[in-house]
């Protein structure tokens, strides 16, 4: 079992972490949180399938309440959020509550900004279900949910007081949720790690097989570049923007299909693609390492094809983005394998250019 110390400016939490933690959460929650009723937020899909092994590791008597949502990115609402906190108010939950979000991104994002807003304030803990959550969501303090004009235009940065992530929880995934994490973690390779990807094109194979060996080396490895970053830039205002780095047409492209055609990390994957283009564009990325990407992200699995939505329309959507100041948004781009640049204004000319290639990159790579 590991123990990763996330030090932000607000608070400073471990990040446990390694197969069969999840047995041991009762006497971490109360170690890290201390006394508290304890109220359990999940999802009814996540819960059906944890339900039983969430109750025992967290000891039934030690529940005062499970409050279920839905999880899907459309109904990641202010108007969620009102009920759960209605729910709670109902149950009698006071300042000294504890949340646990058991779950993947959204469970955790939806919870989070619970914890944030509810009584302005109730301790949290993250326990992610999904391998996205576990390499990147869980970890950092966002929290946040949507608008029909964006992805996480309201939210608050609130630190949990513990996150435990447990690998064995990942091994009942189904396998395009599993996917959908690879390439969050492909992300974290290309932004400042160029010894992960050399160690993901090695063993990409075994990641998508859930090797417990490679999965108790990468998730670890993501834990702690994210906390690096958290830990000198929390709010988002330097260097912690380079966590960005495929998000900016991510976002686009789940805000412009409503939150229904990609999961989160699939989104991702056509944005690292979109980053990828524009790097060569600007002289940024050779020629081979732009094939070594492509190569990973087909080796990777399958994305969702694009939908037939004009430039016009998505170039709309990230000018309104959350990151945009003075009404440009500045990208993140990788430079080579390892390391990336952020704040590179994206004229739109190009930006069409890349919309109208992109779908043939990861066809023509397969081919």
């Amino acid at each position: 079992m590991r123990l990763i110390h996330v030090r932000a400016p607000s608070g400073s939490y471990p990040v446990v972490c390694g197969a069969g933690a999840f047995r041991s959460a009762c006497p971490l929650v109360r170690k890290y949180t201390g006394g508290g009723p304890i109220f359990v937020l999940s999802s009814p899909r996540v819960w059906k399938s944890c339900a039983k092994t969430t109750v025992r590791a967290l000891e039934k008597s030690e529940i005062d309440g499970v409050i279920l949502f839905s999880d899907r990115e459309s109904d990641k609402s202010l108007a969620t959020v009102q009920k759960i906190a209605r729910k709670l108010i109902r149950a009698g939950a006071g300042r000294d509550a504890i949340l646990i979000a058991v779950g993947g991104g959204v469970v955790g994002d939806v919870a989070g900004f619970v914890a944030a807003t509810y009584l302005r304030g109730v301790r949290l803990v993250h326990i992610p279900t999904t391998l996205v959550a576990q390499v990147d969501s869980s970890v950092g303090g966002k929290t946040g949910v949507n608008l029909p004009e964006g992805k996480n235009l309201v939210g608050a940065f609130y630190q949990p007081r513990l996150v435990l992530c447990d690998p064995d929880m990942l091994l009942t995934l189904p396998d395009r949720e599993f996917r959908s994490g690879i390439f969050e973690i492909i992300k974290y390779a290309m932004l400042g790690d160029a010894k992960l990807f050399n160690y993901l094109e090695r063993n990409l194979d075994a990641l998508s097989r859930r090797s417990p060996t490679v999965l108790a080396t990468v998730i670890p490895r993501c834990i702690r570049a994210k906390a690096s970053i958290v830990q000198r830039d929390e709010r988002e205002s330097g260097p912690r923007e380079l966590l960005n780095l495929g998000h900016t047409l991510a976002h686009a492209l789940e805000a412009a299909t409503n939150y229904k055609r990609f999961l989160h990390g699939e989104a991702v994957g056509w944005g690292l693609l979109s980053a990828m283009l524009a790097a060569l564009a600007f002289g940024k990325m050779t020629v081979t390492d732009a094939v070594r990407v492509a190569t990973l992200m087909h080796r990777a699995g399958n994305l969702p094809s694009l939908p037939a939505i004009g430039h016009a329309r998505l170039w709309q959507i990230i000018q309104s983005d959350k990151k945009a100041r003075g009404g440009e948004v500045g990208w993140v781009l990788p430079v080579g394998i390892g390391r990336a640049e952020r704040g590179v204004r994206m004229p739109k000319p190009l930006f069409r250019r890349i919309w109208a290639e992109l779908p043939s990159i990861f066809a023509e790579h397969a081919r």
